[in-house]
């Protein structure tokens, strides 16, 4: 989130000047009430102060009033929580329970806009799935601050909200502020969406697919447009907005092509959940979050990136058609960079308790746990640096691997080591235990044959990751016995479709990936070049 902690800051002071340049364009003011009691929350408490004075001094069409929970105004709006926001309520029925910081400021801003404005920009097919809606719909949005998911699942849901505000209600309930109502819900994995109470969404969604799975109350996973979308003519589609595609995408388009980038969840990949980069050449030590930000810029000074489109099928004719949930792509070359995905266990109690304290992610989902034993498992890389994570925000942590030593990089090694970490070695996982949630693990002892049970409250999951080949192998790309795609000089062995990342196999870093993209889009470039139809 901007703050006004540093005015002289020039990236900071052009945020603020575009903020007052949107805000002197609204039509009307915007009513906004925080109620708090004293002694309950007041960090959070302070912490929404704070963030709505800094707008206030952005804008006089904000108007602000704060209530303790015993005032007639809260038993209008059936307050009972501390703190509370609310969004001009005599139009919108959206309430804030916590305090609007990190990933959340940008959710803020966007339902200042949205409201001031009291239009959200959305698209005509999420329109028309809304516009099936008859029946009323209390979304309750389980958040966290450090959850790079999280906006892009919140920005749906106000979307949904501003558009039907006669029947769509919003609750956005950070995990921090209100850790009880997460346990209620068993929300120990953000961004979860409840609809009337039912579970409908757990993590982030394109535009689409979250008012398809509002009007449906279950979770959707394809979402098909009722008529044909834009069609787009371009030389190359890269598919991956990782440090690979985003590369490429960089390389292609200097080297004279047109280039798109479509990503179907987050931009970034592994490295937006990635609490600290410290091996990035130039940069002795960044968030994984701002390192995606500063590729991600970077990219946008070149090409067009299309996030929340999934490619449904390519044809093999040339040039190729792409064909996404959203619209169809006339291309020359595609290039798959897809990236990898998280390797699951496999084991009892991990599928059910996934999102019910099973994570995948240290970084939106570690806070939930502060002050809690949990157990991370694996040796590597992202196991040591997602534990020092747990460990630096407070979270009782030990390491579980099933060999005599880490994994990890020597440094990595080391300070797993001196911070204390506990490490059980010899040691595999054979089921998770509970009930609602997360309760304990059973392990077992290689060495000493022994079967115990932890007790935990978590357990985070960082075993490496499996390629993203799912639109590969659709298409006919032939695969290595590993499980990669198999290529050489990042040719497949289909005419005009590539592959560079970490889907092609080898170290499974941010640079190597980096790399494999610009060779990629270097080589597509030589071949176009020389191509004849």
């Amino acid at each position: 989130m901007v703050s006004p902690h540093d005015p002289a800051d020039p990236s900071e002071q052009q945020v603020e000047k575009e903020l007052k340049q949107v805000f002197d364009q609204m039509p009307g003011e915007i009513p906004i009430y925080l109620f708090a009691q004293p002694g309950k929350n007041d960090v959070f408490s302070d912490t929404a102060r704070q963030a709505i004075r800094y707008f206030r001094q952005l804008t006089k069409k904000i108007i602000f009033r704060e209530y303790k929970l015993d005032h007639e105004q809260a038993k209008k709006w059936k307050i009972e929580t501390s703190p509370t926001l609310l969004i001009d309520p005599e139009h919108y029925n959206i309430r804030w329970l916590g305090a609007p910081v990190g990933e959340e400021g940008r959710i803020f801003i966007e339902a200042l806009v949205y409201i001031g404005f009291k239009k959200t920009g959305i698209g005509e097919q999420s329109l028309k799935v809304l516009s099936q809606i008859k029946d009323k719909r209390a979304i309750k949005l389980f958040v966290s601050p450090s959850c790079p998911y999280c906006p892009q699942q919140a920005i749906n849901a106000l979307k949904a909200a501003v558009e039907k505000p006669d029947l769509i209600s919003l609750e956005i309930i950070d995990i921090q502020a209100n850790p009880e109502i997460a346990r209620d819900y068993d929300a120990q994995s953000v961004p979860q969406t409840f609809a009337n109470e039912m579970l409908i969404a757990l993590g982030a969604q394109s535009e689409e697919l979250f008012m398809l799975s509002l009007q449906k109350m279950e979770q959707q996973t394809l979402f098909i447009p009722d008529n044909d979308a834009e069609e787009i003519e371009t030389d190359l589609v890269i598919v991956g907005g990782g440090p690979a595609g985003l590369s490429a995408g960089i390389y292609a388009a200097r080297s004279g092509l047109k280039s798109v980038v479509l990503e179907r969840n987050i931009l970034g990949g592994q490295v937006a959940l990635t609490p600290m980069v410290e091996n990035y050449p130039g940069l002795t030590q960044i968030g994984g979050k701002k390192l995606v930000e500063i590729l991600v810029s970077h990219a946008l000074e070149y090409i067009q990136i299309f996030q929340g489109e999934e490619v449904m099928d390519v044809s093999k004719d040339h040039p190729m058609t792409v064909t996404t949930n959203k619209r169809r792509f006339i291309t020359k070359a595609l290039l798959l960079a897809t990236g990898a995905t998280h390797k699951h266990l496999d084991v009892p109690g991990e599928s059910r308790l996934s999102g019910r304290g099973v994570s995948y992610c240290s970084t939106c989902d570690g806070p939930l746990f502060t002050g809690q034993k949990v157990i991370m498992i694996g040796g590597g890389d992202s196991a040591a640096t997602e534990a020092l994570h747990l460990k630096n925000i407070g979270v009782d942590i030990t390491l579980v691997h099933w060999t005599d030593k880490l994994d990890a990089q020597q440094v990595l090694a080391r300070q797993v080591v001196n911070s204390g970490i506990p490490v059980l070695y010899n040691t595999t996982v054979k089921e998770i235990i509970g009930e609602k949630s997360v309760e304990g693990v059973k392990v077992f002892n290689s060495q000493t044959g022994k079967t115990d049970t932890i007790k935990a409250a978590g357990v985070f999951i960082s075993i490496g990751y499996l390629p993203s080949v799912d639109l590969a192998e659709k298409i006919g790309v032939e695969k290595t016995s590993e499980g990669f795609i198999k290529q050489e000089n990042y040719r497949t062995n289909l005419p005009g479709v590539y592959a560079a990342g970490d889907v092609v196999g080898g170290f499974n870093q941010i640079v190597t990936a980096s790399g494999h993209g610009a060779e990629a889009a270097l080589t597509i470039f030589r071949d176009l070049l020389n191509y004849k139809p």
